[in-house]
């Protein structure tokens, strides 16, 4: 509990057997409940996750979206949802950073965004992903995000407002989308970044990089495009602002 508030992290994780135990162990102790959702592992990372103290829940369909709505639904009542990756490059340390901005009131969502410090841990798939959709929602919704950094935080009423829905590549850019369209207050804090432990299963080959680059701009076409059909005027041009200071429009 931190503030008095109830935190849970939602840990998608799939053949992360190296580094799963790495990750739970830096977790602050002032977390409440910690799921790792199994995306269909052939290692241990299920066993390791659980020897460590995680509720595990399996998620068999293949999709880091899939995952993450499993380890939603395994929850129990909390306050705030934190999203980790699995595979130890997130600094679990960088956790009160992204929550207090919303135990303080000043924003319902907050982005760790890996630019430009964190950029050298990177792809230049990744850098050049990440660019262009950025780039794009500021575009079609006029706010303006610095990354889709996976390490984030939401308050947990702002979570089941957006109806999260993609399963698999998109999740991150949906929720950011999603997140414009309702106006939550939205904020980003810079956060470290390191290589992660062992091979990426989707910026590490050429098909999961063109697979996932794919999803997402498929995505951000899709709400564009029924946001520019529905005669919805663009919403006010504005930042993202950082966690410290107020998360309104310029």
């Amino acid at each position: 509990m931190r503030d008095r508030r109830l935190i849970g992290v939602v840990i998608p994780a799939r053949d992360e057997a190296k580094a799963i135990g790495h990750v739970l162990a830096e977790i602050p102790g002032w977390v409440d409940a910690i799921v790792v959702a199994d995306n269909g592992s052939r290692d241990a990372t299920a066993d390791i996750a659980r020897n460590a103290g995680a509720r595990v829940v399996s998620e068999l369909r293949p999709g880091y979206g899939a995952a993450c709505l499993a380890g939603i639904r395994a929850l129990p009542p909390v306050d705030v949802v934190i999203f980790l990756d699995g595979d130890h490059s997130d600094y679990p340390d960088d956790m009160a950073t992204l929550v207090d901005p919303i135990l303080e009131g000043r924003a319902e969502l907050v982005i760790g965004t890996r630019m430009p410090g964190a950029s050298a841990a990177l792809t230049a798939q990744q850098r050049f992903g990440n660019g262009l959709a950025v780039w794009l929602i500021r575009a079609l919704w006029g706010v303006r995000f610095s990354d889709l950094g996976p390490f984030r935080a939401i308050a947990k009423p702002a979570l089941d407002r957006l109806g999260m829905a993609d399963r698999d590549f998109g999740w991150t850019v949906e929720m950011q989308i999603k997140a414009a369209e309702q106006g939550l207050a939205t904020a980003e804090v810079p956060v470290r970044y390191r290589q992660r432990i062992g091979a990426s299963k989707i910026s590490g080959t050429v098909r999961g990089t063109l697979r996932a680059g794919a999803k997402i701009l498929w995505v951000i076409g899709r709400h564009g495009l029924r946001r520019l059909l529905s005669g919805k005027p663009q919403l006010a041009r504005g930042l993202v602002k950082p966690a410290g200071r107020d998360c309104t429009s310029d």
